[in-house]
């Protein structure tokens, strides 16, 4: 059983009980109960119960009204009345994304923090630089800490949003992070306790000493604080748990057992296994670099600086510090690591030319911070919340990391000394022996990787590309009259062709009441839907009938076609988009033949609305009795 079933207990139990159903089905907002006597059914009762929006009659269906959320209060109700759960609506399946998109999505809350703490260490550095103050001074250290405080408890912010992203409760996704950045618990602390109890895979690459084991098993230790994907995996894993413990554990003690089981078992597993393969990924990678460097070192360089930013969202780049720390300590420079160099510009290249090129508002906003970012050094910001997310701009700055990186690597470019980030790095490249080749290779190649990239991304960026931080660019939309400062507005176009009826004067009862949302009535002219506004095509119904949208900016939008047309089992209708798609003004959507449809008697009256219309300050529709695709139909007030 979910979280809704004590709903659905409730709701079964009024409808006259499981042997008083004959079967059931859900659409969109409603489960559909065939009842073999509807008397038995307490209307009032539940109509009236938290959670249940009304209770409607039609087509010799008993419909309870419940909202966005169906889906769920199905998946509660089906094992009541002994139905097996078949997921009949495609509102729980999840679009299969790729590693990457989930990483740049998780990400996405913790941008605008993240690029305000890269730009306050950036400039804590460049008042150091300039002579402001010393990295002794208080104010440093006060500056250094607030900047720093994010990246080092970095998995604690990604426990939080990646339980949201996985549906674990998000509190528990925030101790597995804080567990994660425990001192006693990481790799520098348990090697500083005393003598390792043994070692692991001595005489292999992967050679570990461990100082800790749990219930016998070994603990490799290593330092989690500012990883990333360790936490993203260790967060599912426990997602998985704690679906698999709610499914058993009674509901009196569910309350802190599954939360305590779900760690007890979560936190183990990534401790013991994810840390590490990720690590010993890490170890295979540095060694690469040094076989390929004996044979080439531009060859070697362009690996390190055309993979790097793929190491370090992976986490990965972890097994090239212990190669820069002990060539410093040996060697008094590195050249093995630092071909890296080259990809701080290069991602600032590329987000310069899209806050050049770009005329979205919010894009820019995004954009200039992070440039700055990175040429202080802090390139993550940059990472998640532009270039991954819109992959070209990420791509090219790879390209070009890989091209700098092999300059570096055929001029043995090297680092004197440890300490400082970006443009702060210069002074540890200047040659002890005070000559210039080095800090010449240095410049040069930073200003080769900042131009290139710039041009690259300048030549190729297109508007359309958005960022997931909501942007939206609705070129195919009328312009509207400038609004205040304070004021936003998101215009909803119109996803079909034909009269527009208000939304009262809907056949359906709950669609006319204004309860699943607020908006308009279309009777379409064309069997064809296209998307109203830039976003996601979140909710795709299987028989096609109904969709829900989410714009760039959190509008939720429902369009229905036609009334109780869920029974048509798909008939008539064709899907043009898939869900998950990413969506554009104009896009088809659905294409559904009108007249067969309503030859077999039933409406084709289509509801488009606004399901989440308190979120915003207003909500406008327009008075106009037909509407044109892409007509200005309804306004969100921001």
């Amino acid at each position: 059983m979910g979280k809704y079933e004590a709903l659905a207990k409730e709701i079964v139990k009024q409808i006259g009980g499981k042997d008083n159903v004959s079967g059931l089905t859900h659409c969109i907002t409603r489960l559909r109960f065939k009842l073999k006597d509807e008397s038995k059914a307490n209307d009032d009762v539940l109509k009236n119960m938290d959670g249940v929006v009304t209770v409607m009659k039609s087509g010799g269906q008993y419909q309870v009204v419940i909202g966005n959320h169906v889906a769920d209060v199905y998946a509660d109700v089906c094992p009541l009345i002994g139905l097996e759960n078949k997921a009949a609506s495609s509102e729980e399946e999840e679009k299969k994304s790729n590693l990457i998109d989930i990483v740049s999505n998780i990400f996405q809350p913790i941008l605008g923090v993240m690029s305000a703490c890269g730009m306050l260490k950036g400039l804590n550095a460049l008042f150091v630089a300039l002579g402001l103050y010393t990295d002794a001074a208080g104010i440093y250290t006060m500056l250094n800490g607030i900047g720093d405080a994010l990246f080092m408890f970095l998995p604690m912010f990604l426990g939080y949003t990646s339980a949201k992203k996985f549906g674990l409760k998000p509190m528990l996704g925030l101790a597995i992070g804080a567990a994660m950045c425990y001192p006693a618990l990481q790799g520098s602390s348990l090697s500083a306790a005393g003598e390792p109890l043994y070692t692991l895979f001595a005489g292999t690459v992967f050679e570990s000493d461990i100082y800790m084991t749990f219930l016998g098993l070994p603990m490799i230790g290593m330092d989690y604080t500012s990883m990333v994907i360790p936490v993203i995996f260790i967060v599912y894993f426990a997602s998985k748990c704690e679906k698999f413990f709610g499914k058993f554990i009674p509901d009196l003690v569910k309350f802190f057992f599954v939360p305590m089981l779900v760690l007890l078992v979560a936190l183990p597993v990534g401790f013991l296994l994810i840390g590490p393969v990720t690590t010993f990924g890490s170890m295979l990678i540095s060694q690469f670099v040094f076989k390929i460097r004996e044979f080439s070192p531009l060859l070697a360089g362009a690996v390190v600086g055309g993979t790097w930013q793929i190491l370090v969202i992976f986490g990965m780049h972890w097994g090239f510090i212990p190669v820069y720390i002990n060539n410093m300590v040996t060697l008094g420079y590195d050249n093995i690591m630092m071909p890296f160099f080259g990809c701080t510009f290069a991602t600032a290249g590329v987000v310069l030319a899209i806050f050049c090129k770009s005329k979205d508002k919010k894009i820019k906003e995004l954009a200039l911070p992070n440039v700055i970012s990175s040429i202080f050094g802090v390139t993550e910001p940059a990472i998640y919340g532009i270039t991954l997310p819109m992959k070209k701009p990420f791509i090219i700055s790879c390209i070009v990391g890989a091209i700098v990186g092999g300059y570096y690597g055929h001029f043995n470019f090297r680092k004197f000394f440890a300490g400082g980030m970006g443009i702060f790095e210069f002074p540890a490249m200047i040659n002890p022996d005070g000559t210039n080749g080095n800090i010449i290779v240095a410049i040069s190649g930073a200003a080769i990787a900042m131009v290139l990239a710039f041009v690259m991304m300048f030549v190729v960026y297109r508007e359309k590309q958005t960022a997931p931080d909501n942007t939206q660019a609705l070129e195919t939309q009328p312009e509207a009259p400038a609004q205040p400062a304070l004021l936003k507005k998101e215009v909803i176009a119109s996803p079909l062709k034909g009269n527009v009826l208000p939304l009262t004067e809907c056949k359906d009862e709950a669609f006319a009441m204004g309860i699943l949302g607020k908006g308009v009535v279309i009777v379409p002219e064309e069997g064809k839907v296209v998307s109203p506004v830039n976003g996601i095509l979140t909710t795709i119904f299987p028989t096609l009938h109904a969709m829900g949208i989410t714009s760039d900016d959190g509008v939720e939008m429902l369009i229905h076609i036609g009334m109780n047309t869920v029974e048509l089992n798909g008939k008539h209708f064709t899907a043009k988009a898939q869900q998950g798609d990413k969506i554009s003004v104009g896009d088809v959507l659905v294409e559904f033949d009108k007249d067969a449809i309503a030859a077999e008697g039933y409406s084709i009256e289509t509801p488009v609305l606004v399901t989440n219309a308190d979120d915003f300050l207003d909500m406008i529709t327009e008075e106009q009795k037909t509407a044109e695709y892409g007509d200005k139909i309804i306004t969100i007030m921001h």
